[in-house]
């Protein structure tokens, strides 16, 4: 998988089998079964089967086995902290952004046609 990523050429199936598979390695080091994962987390055992195999899995599946197996904070590792942006807040006199906005150069306008009001 590693040979995917580094070209980006993994599809989202792909990389969603990864991860799971990755999961279930995890649960299996900590010597957990199946059954134990299901029961923890309010799932059934086929839902646990189908997670371990990266059959399609529901971010919720996903984000109630990482609780059961304590490896849920690792999520917010991934992405960072949207707020923490201090070069923005600066130029921005310490407001936060409302929405985003595309930056229009004079090219992208294009020409005025008829009915573009």
């Amino acid at each position: 998988m590693a040979t995917y990523m580094k070209e980006g050429v993994a599809s989202s199936i792909e990389i969603e089998r990864e991860l799971c598979e990755r999961v279930d390695q995890i649960r299996l080091a900590r010597n957990v079964t199946q059954k134990q994962l299901a029961e923890q987390t309010g799932l059934s055992k086929r839902t646990i089967e189908r997670f371990a195999k990266g059959e399609g899995t529901s971010l919720d599946t996903f984000i109630r086995i990482l609780q059961a197996l304590n490896i849920v904070q690792n999520l917010f590792a991934i992405l960072p902290d949207p707020s923490v942006r201090p070069v923005e807040r600066i130029e921005r006199g310490g407001q936060e952004r409302q929405r985003a906005r595309p930056d229009l150069s004079p090219d992208d306008e294009g020409e005025w046609e008829w009915g573009d009001d």
